[in-house]
């Protein structure tokens, strides 16, 4: 853990690329759009706990080396870090699978940089699932079921909260149609 992020005076940004867009479970001031560069997002992660059990993972989103990634980037008062952090812990690294780390992101309405604390995959941890084919990706998302419920709920809010920021994320976007049913991608037209 890094003692200086817990024992920081100042308000805190957390970057969140995956469902923290869309449940982040904790109090800001704040929510921006934002942009990291030197990671981007990718469902490389076996869930055994969430969206998955260790008989039947499921695939969650984690940082990878590499790219970009476009997300939410969440102020929260300095009064409510050491609670938010409490809770990011207890709610992210559960297996500790993710590196916490500060990362400039750039706040897309101001261009100002920001240092944000983001959960970064550990390679080495032995749910780094990879880079998985669309049908791997597809079986996984399919079979997971976790303590949060469907895997296929994941990947569909994630998505939708990346519509909500007007773009796309090329990979998932094409797994959630594969994922949809004809009787979905008939009412997304509507």
């Amino acid at each position: 853990m890094l003692s200086d992020l817990d024992h920081g005076a100042e308000d805190l940004w957390v970057f969140g690329y995956g469902s923290l867009m869309w449940r982040p479970g904790f109090d800001f001031l704040n929510r921006m759009p934002a942009r990291l560069v030197g990671a981007h997002r990718a469902l490389c992660i076996f869930s055994f706990n969430h969206r998955g059990t260790p008989e039947k993972p499921g695939l969650v989103l984690g940082l990878d080396r590499g790219g970009a990634c476009r997300g939410i980037a969440y102020r929260v008062a300095a009064s409510k870090r050491r609670h938010t952090l409490a809770y990011l812990r207890e709610r992210e690294q559960i297996t500790n699978v993710y590196r916490e780390t500060m990362r400039r992101v750039t706040l897309e309405s101001s261009a100002k940089t920001v240092s944000a604390l983001c959960y970064v995959v550990d390679r080495s941890h032995p749910q780094y699932a990879g880079r998985l084919t669309l049908e791997q990706q597809i079986h996984y998302v399919r079979q997971g079921h976790g303590k949060s419920g469907p895997n296929r709920d994941y990947v569909l809010s994630t998505v939708k909260a990346i519509e909500a920021l007007g773009f796309r994320d090329r990979d998932l976007h094409l797994l959630a149609e594969r994922l949809r049913g004809p009787h979905e991608l008939g009412a997304a037209a509507e």
